[in-house]
């Protein structure tokens, strides 16, 4: 296979809450708006902000992560783009350069020039010394230049950077309440819950000041060329819960059990009855399970239907909030207890803190998956796990996994690329 080129560009920032999905999502818009077709990345093992530029793109918004997914895996999803695509746009995770890998690494790794969103509604000249440093912290790294957001007057932008200044302005998008994206515990609201997300894209993409720059050409290599999966879940009928209470699917893992085979039907344990008609297997994923308390507690023929499927050893993935749906009861921020399904042994309890954020990778007997935790309950369990998550950047933190029965239980997020032979085993009847 040849290369491919396509304009491409890497959003980041100095830090998080310079307002990078903002921006991003007015871009992918504003340049959808304009007839071009844009496929959007999120950097990073992130839910919430994909589900917002998939609105603002129109199209399934994917994970980048060098260590969850692999170089050439994060290679075959950006060519796979480049040949579908007129712009291609990555939104970063945190900082430039923070975690490991970081957003920096996969502008270097792919030659992805950087973008980097700077909030200068508190700042004027210094804002180009942030640029600066951002340009200049790391050799041979591509960057194209900089958006100014929340700027106060187009007097404002015009103090940001001197006139003598080798840095492009590429945009400049004022601040405002108006396509501002509401937030909560875990992050930025589902775009599902905000009644007038396009209003707010729509609004965010006319504020958008594009200085009609061009945009980067890259040339994105050909992956190397990988065999298909055996379709070890042939035949099989996976019960993906998906709705207002469990919704953190990474589109890549919908993917890869669809090559290995598998039917996938959703449903929903919020206002469903029963599981589809057929199932063999259920996906539980991560969401909100504590802001639906009263619902999914009285919800008593779902909850009997999932126990039922439980006790007939037919097989289970149960993922952060989808593990928390399992156990006897889960106490959100404000004091509120709602019994849950009593499958696994123990209590959760929301905090009003971040309780765990790590990269988590887990030795099971059906092989390593790899994925992240990102968790603000703590839980008491009075069943001891078959195995431990560990961090590759040397964190503390090791999610348990729990694996009763046919069930696989634990706060990591899977990314089922990591190994889909092992993803198979977890859902084999």
């Amino acid at each position: 296979m040849s290369s491919r080129q396509c304009r491409a560009l890497l959003i980041s920032a100095a830090a998080s809450n310079q307002g990078k999905t903002t921006v991003t999502a007015a871009l992918a818009r504003y340049f959808s708006q304009q007839g071009l077709r844009v496929r959007v990345f999120k950097s990073g093992p992130d839910f919430i902000d994909p589900m917002l530029l998939q609105q603002a793109s129109g199209h399934a918004v994917y994970q980048l992560d060098l260590w969850m997914g692999s170089v050439e895996h994060v290679r075959a999803l950006l060519y796979q783009a480049a040949g579908e695509a007129d712009l291609i746009l990555v939104e970063g995770v945190m900082g430039l350069f923070d975690g490991q890998p970081c957003s920096a690494d996969i502008s270097q790794t792919f030659g992805i020039p950087v973008l980097a969103v700077i909030d200068a509604s508190a700042m004027a000249q210094t804002f180009g010394a942030i640029a600066h440093g951002l340009q200049s912290y790391r050799d041979k790294l591509p960057f194209a230049g900089v958006i100014a957001n929340r700027v106060g007057s187009a007097r404002h932008a015009a103090m940001l950077l001197p006139d003598n200044s080798n840095m492009r302005l590429y945009a400049t998008l004022p601040g405002n309440a108006a396509y501002s994206l509401p937030s909560r515990h875990l992050g930025l609201l589902q775009a599902s819950e905000v009644a007038d997300i396009e209003t707010r894209l729509d609004a965010a993409a006319t504020a958008l000041q594009w200085l009609h720059q061009d945009v980067p050409v890259v040339e994105f290599a050909a992956p190397a060329t990988a065999l298909p999966l055996a379709r070890k879940l042939a035949g099989v009928r996976i019960a993906v819960a998906r709705d207002a209470a469990f919704s953190f699917l990474y589109q890549a893992n919908l993917d890869c059990l669809r090559e290995l085979g598998a039917e996938l039907v959703f449903f929903s344990p919020l206002h469903d009855a029963a599981l589809p008609q057929g199932t063999d297997s259920v996906y539980l994923p991560g969401g909100y399970p504590e802001l639906h308390l009263s619902t999914l507690q009285n919800n008593a023929s779902m909850r009997a239907a999932l126990y039922a499927h439980y006790h007939a050893d037919k097989p289970m993935l149960a993922e952060c909030g989808g593990m928390l749906y399992l156990l006897d009861s889960l106490t959100d921020q404000h004091g509120a207890r709602g019994e849950m399904l009593g499958i696994l042994p123990g209590h959760a309890t929301m905090q009003q803190t971040l309780a765990a954020l790590a990269l988590q990778g887990v030795e099971l007997a059906q092989g390593e998956l790899r994925g992240h935790s990102f968790h603000y309950s703590t839980s008491d369990f009075s069943l001891a796990p078959v195995a431990h998550g560990t961090c590759p950047n040397g964190g503390a933190l090791g999610e348990g996994v729990y694996q009763p029965r046919r069930l696989s239980a634990s706060y990591i997020h899977f990314y089922f690329p990591s190994n889909p032979a092992a993803c198979a085993q977890l859902f084999l009847p």
